[in-house]
């Protein structure tokens, strides 16, 4: 496994380097977002390791471009800032996991596994529900031949939910999945991500596939 660290400060970029070598993984190295982009885009890795502020490009925009054009590894964002607000725009902006430094490189390592099992456990099989079909490796979706424009975030979570055709997931599962992490109690994330992947699923069709149980949780089912 493949992966790529971009970190402006060299004692944690080598410090990162040198743990995650002595864990069997191949690691590629940049100092600033500008090398760190390109390196992203043209090279081959399985996973990045992203810092938020970067001299030149910063984490934010190399984040936002690679899922826009795309690149679909998982994403672990460092940074300094705690707020909840923080994370959770780093993870709607397509970042898998989300880790403030200071952290313990145990922990990291934990999270680069678990991203890297996520990773290769997505099934290439299309699925399809109704008239929705959902192609995981083109990463496409459509629903009566008409195509979904939907974001990274929005793929996954109705990947989740199509691939548990007819059973009811919880929210803190749908968090755990899609995000990798649970949310505070007060974070409406998966509810506001369900909102907008029903307006692009649902809301333009009459037969409705995404239904809410009060209480614990959505499945998407065929009506009837």
């Amino acid at each position: 496994m493949n992966i790529l660290v971009i970190e402006d400060e060299p004692k944690t970029r080598a410090y990162l380097a040198k743990g995650l070598t002595e864990n069997g993984y191949r690691v590629d190295r940049a100092g600033n977002g500008d090398d760190g982009f390109r390196m992203a885009r043209e090279g081959s890795c399985d996973l990045l390791i992203l810092d938020v502020m970067l001299p030149g490009r910063d984490g934010w925009s190399i984040l936002s471009e690679l899922r826009q054009s795309g690149r679909q590894f998982p994403i672990l964002f460092l940074t300094a800032r705690d707020s909840v607000e923080d994370r959770v725009k780093g993870l709607e902006s397509g970042a898998d996991d989300y880790l403030v430094k200071p952290f313990a490189f145990v922990e990291l390592l934990a999270r680069v596994h678990s991203l890297l099992r996520r990773g290769s456990a997505r099934s290439s099989e299309v699925l399809y529900i109704d008239d929705l079909e959902i192609d995981p490796i083109h990463h496409k979706t459509q629903r009566s031949g008409r195509r979904l424009d939907l974001t990274p975030k929005e793929f996954t979570l109705l990947y989740i939910l199509a691939s548990r055709t007819g059973n009811v997931l919880s929210r803190t599962f749908l968090a755990e999945q899609v995000w990798g992490m649970s949310f505070e109690s007060d974070t409406n994330v998966v509810d506001v991500h369900v909102r907008r992947l029903r307006s692009k699923v649902d809301d333009p069709f009459n037969r409705k596939l995404i239904h809410t149980v009060r209480g614990v949780g959505y499945v998407l089912k065929t009506e009837g």
